[in-house]
């Protein structure tokens, strides 16, 4: 598990990221169990109860699942949810607010598209 948490956002919330962060880069694979409430409060010196809440919120998810008295694996298609949701996410945050913006401007569908191809090319540089 890497990552250090900040005072951005809720702690429980950087742990569930930090954690689907992990499996999208295939370092939990499906199956596999993930770190303990008590290892990530002892690594990120947090309460227990935080860190099993960040858990708890992916089991929600059906990202996590429990074993009863061996504690959270990573659920089968795990990463595909976890994909799904970040997407789900970027629409709502950056998409959506792109489109209304280029409708205020008048843009027409073509022109925004035109624009958000450029700008993919032009990041492609970097």
């Amino acid at each position: 598990m890497r990552g250090t948490l900040n005072d951005q956002s809720l702690i429980y919330l950087q742990i569930a990221a930090m954690i689907e962060d992990d499996i999208l880069r295939g370092v939990y694979r499906e199956e596999e169990q993930v770190p303990s409430t008590n290892e990530l409060a002892r690594v990120y010196n947090i309460n227990p109860a935080t860190a099993g809440k960040g858990l708890n919120l992916l089991a929600g998810e059906g990202i996590l699942y429990k074993r009863r008295g061996l504690g959270m694996f990573v659920s089968p298609g795990a990463a595909e949810k976890v994909k799904d949701k970040r997407r789900a996410a970027f629409v709502q945050r950056y998409v959506a607010p792109m489109v209304r913006e280029g409708q205020s401007l008048g843009l027409s569908r073509g022109e925004l598209l035109a624009l958000v191809e450029k700008a993919m090319e032009e990041g492609a540089d970097k």
